[in-house]
């Protein structure tokens, strides 16, 4: 029978790692995720919270939601419902196993944001249009997307160590 210490001693741990996850995805979205730098003169930094309203800005609403929804609203959720399992781990375990696997598939989807900003740094650099520093924000803010997938990962084990109730 394999050992289950590992995990019940991360899952400890699951709380504060799951606060510090939120921190980095918060910092994530407001530092700049990269630098650009157009013609070698004129520079700006780039943030995801402010390309988004960069876009509603300039009434380009279907692409400010799609962003929105995949690369802030998606993440929040899947990050409360995470909290919400861990806080009901002495709950309905068969109820916690379906919202578990409803934020892995959550989680598949979010990757969206990732995507794009990886079309849009390929796009510019290819067109030779600009130069592109990597910023801080796409560090924190891939951090986040890891830690996000380590914790459910803990939390699927934690879920399904747990023998359900008689």
């Amino acid at each position: 029978m394999p050992s289950t210490a590992p995990v019940r001693d991360l899952s400890r741990a699951l709380p504060a790692f799951l606060l510090l996850t939120f921190a980095l995805f918060l910092t994530g979205i407001f530092f700049p995720f990269f630098h650009v730098t157009k013609f070698w003169v004129f520079g700006e930094a780039v943030s995801v919270a402010g390309g988004i309203f960069t876009l509603f800005q300039e009434g380009e609403y279907f692409l400010f939601a799609v962003l929105t929804v995949f690369t802030l609203v998606f993440p929040c959720v899947k990050l409360g419902l995470l909290a919400l399992i861990w806080l009901e781990r002495d709950q309905d375990l068969a109820r916690l196993r379906r919202l578990h696997a409803r934020v892995a598939t959550l989680g598949k989807w979010s990757m969206l944001d990732v995507f794009v900003v990886a079309i849009l740094i390929v796009t510019m650099k290819a067109a030779a249009l600009a130069q592109i520093h990597i910023g801080l924000g796409l560090y924190l803010f891939t951090f986040s997307v890891i830690f996000t997938q380590l914790a459910s990962h803990w939390l699927s084990h934690h879920l399904a160590d747990r023998r359900p109730s008689a």
